[in-house]
């Protein structure tokens, strides 16, 4: 009778657990992270009784969760790569619609100033004229100002971004440390998984690669160790370490992850670092961020650069050699906050045509030093300073190095926020050319005419000390500047340079360079024609000779080695961040989709639903009560053979 009545008991208690487990289902079946819980059931052992073995009911083996670790790696592996475009999709967004904007971006100031400049030289000695080609270079240099600002501000938001990141990943880290504490010890108390523990760690391993991949293995059948990067461990069983974001020792306006043991700090490689919204700042920052500044102040000193030096080629309307337009920043240059030594390092941008939007690595091994283009890590050796790389000048002024000592350069990552104006009067605007071509001679018999008068780049440093004349014998020109040689180029652009003190073969049209000074002859001049070119002393109020020459520069190819000008340039930063913006958007929307997919497979395995549960509570409910109907039958059976006594 007693085994029959014990066989009801384990029953109704098998069907109370299975009500309590469909229960606890239904209740979690919104809640996040929540795994289907299911009862695993074993028969007990049986009885011999001599005819044959007689059941003694059932028991719980254990209550387990319908977890697949496969699956939560997908899920974890998607999570974090989904969270790094997503990432980089919202912050480039602002890069993207500050370039493209046509009222607010560089383009039309740009285009607005060079028209101001050929208003000026169709009207040279005009006031207004001079004032709104003024205004319209302080309006470009505001523009310039307003967007390398701007740019600065989202480098300071990667920062808040990072260290708050950084942050949630400690306190990441820190809580799995406490559930495999917590669930160590009550597994080892009882023999039994606590699943909702289980399921609470694993929600804060998805959650954390939503800031940073971490990878997963199990230690002792329960714990949880998770690395970072290259093997970095953040949690090592009951174990949390840190992160923790520092200035860059070559940039203290730049923020950098740190991996904090004690109180040693090891600032971590970008490339350990990836996945997650840190990866994805990260990347961002250094693919896009770093690059739109650069190549932004690359415009800025190229503009500023190319038309400072046709500038200083004119004459202001007092007949004064021009100045500096626009005053150009120097490069940033930073020693390593770790360097032993007392070297100190100056850097000026010698050739814009050269330059390159790129940052610099000075380091100095003990015998050489080494200058390293950190935009494709190309390396060059020197035995000495100063040298010139790109453009860019290196000089130790001050000092010495110590092995190991290194300094980072940035050209071009402050031009476009610190440029100005150097020219702040009209009549300060060098408008005119510093020469003027004539036919001298009044007793010329031909038709020769000389004309288009204009200096070159280097003219300003040698200018004309005397006038010079050209005299036509038998189809050959003679009377240059001594110790300077001349360059022909002919109308069908055959160029020929002849050494200094040689006769000229004349070519009717043919444009001629000697001195920094360019001029053309045509007509068909008789022998003994005599031609002056003589500096411009007295007509620089009307002349605009400089002037047309300056509003040339605006397509002039004087970027990027001599393949582009300042549009160009700025076209492809605005190219480039927009098909990185769409690549990111692609990217993104299918890690989105794959991540979603994974848990849709993953909560049909795991997850809860309700209409299973319902029959479960059916099931259980109809077992619960045959259960009580084994026991009702054996107590009326125990109560009919103590009725018989």
């Amino acid at each position: 009778m007693s085994n029959i009545f014990n066989i009801g008991k384990t029953a109704l208690n098998a069907a109370q657990v299975g009500l309590s487990v469909t229960g606890h289902n239904i209740a979690n079946a919104k809640t996040d992270g929540y795994s289907r819980q299911v009862i695993v059931q074993g028969t007990n052992t049986p009885q011999n009784w001599g005819f044959g073995y007689v059941g003694n009911g059932t028991q719980i083996n254990t209550i387990s969760r319908v977890y697949n670790d496969l699956l939560a790696r997908q899920i974890n592996n998607s999570q974090a790569i989904a969270s790094a475009s997503n990432t980089q999709l919202s912050n480039i967004n602002q890069i993207n619609n500050m370039l493209a904007d046509s009222d607010a971006g560089l383009s039309p100031a740009i285009q607005d100033f060079f028209a101001s400049i050929n208003d000026l030289a169709a009207a040279p000695n005009d006031a207004a004229s001079r004032q709104a080609m003024l205004s319209n270079g302080q309006a470009l240099v505001s523009r310039f100002n307003s967007l390398g600002s701007r740019l600065q501000e989202m480098q300071a938001s990667v920062n808040s971004q990072l260290a708050a990141s950084v942050t949630t990943v400690n306190q990441y880290a820190k809580e799995i440390a406490r559930l495999n504490d917590a669930i160590d010890i009550a597994t080892s108390a009882t023999g039994q998984p606590p699943n909702d523990l289980m399921d609470q760690r694993d929600q804060l391993v998805l959650a954390l690669n939503k800031e940073i991949k971490g990878t997963v293995v199990v230690q002792d059948g329960n714990k949880y160790n998770i690395s970072i990067g290259n093997g970095i461990p953040l949690v090592n069983g009951l174990n949390a370490y840190s992160l923790s974001t520092v200035n860059s020792p070559t940039d203290p306006s730049r923020l950098e992850v740190a991996y904090q043991v004690g109180s040693t700090i090891s600032i971590l490689s970008e490339q350990s670092l990836q996945g997650g919204t840190i990866g994805g700042l990260i990347e961002y920052r250094r693919e896009t961020l770093d690059k739109t500044q650069n190549t932004l102040g690359q415009i800025a000193v190229a503009l500023a650069q190319s038309f400072n030096t046709q500038h200083q080629q004119g004459l202001t309307n007092n007949n004064v050699q021009g100045g500096n337009f626009f005053n150009i920043p120097a490069p940033l240059v930073n020693a390593n906050s770790r360097n032993n030594g007392d070297a100190e390092i100056s850097s000026s941008i010698v050739d814009a045509n050269l330059l390159t939007a790129s940052d610099y690595r000075l380091r100095y091994d003990g015998s050489n030093y080494t200058i390293t283009r950190l935009s494709d890590n190309t390396v060059q050796t020197f035995g000495s300073l100063p040298q010139t790389v790109d453009g860019v000048s290196f000089t130790l002024t001050n000092g010495t190095f110590d092995t190991g000592d290194e300094f980072l350069i940035r050209p071009t990552a402050n031009a476009a926020s610190d440029l100005s104006m150097a020219v702040t009067q009209i009549a300060d605007i060098a408008v005119g050319a510093p020469v003027v071509g004539t036919s001298a001679a009044s007793g010329n018999t031909g038709n020769g005419a000389i004309s288009g008068a204009t200096v070159g780049s280097g003219y300003a440093g040698s200018p004309l000390s005397s006038p010079f004349t050209l005299s036509y014998n038998s189809g050959d020109l003679s009377g240059f500047p001594a110790g300077e040689p001349v360059t022909v180029t002919t109308t069908a652009g055959v160029t020929t340079t002849y050494p200094a003190g040689s006769t000229v073969p004349y070519s009717a049209g043919a444009s001629i360079n000697v001195a920094g000074i360019s001029f053309s002859l045509s007509g068909s001049p008789a022998n003994g024609d005599q031609f002056t070119v003589a500096a411009n002393t007295s007509n620089a109020a009307g002349d605009n000779r400089n002037a047309l020459q300056m509003a040339t520069l605006q397509s002039a190819k004087i970027m990027l080695n001599g393949t582009a000008s300042y549009q160009d340039t700025f076209n492809r930063l605005v190219s480039y961040v927009g098909n990185r913006t769409r690549e990111l958007q692609v990217t993104g929307a299918a890690e989105d989709e794959l991540l979603q997919q994974s848990i849709t497979t993953q909560q049909g395995e795991s997850g809860v639903n309700l209409d299973e549960e319902a029959v479960n509570l059916i099931r259980y409910q109809q077992a619960y009560q045959a259960a009580g109907k084994v026991m009702q039958i054996a107590s009326t059976l125990f109560d009919t053979i103590l009725a018989i006594r």
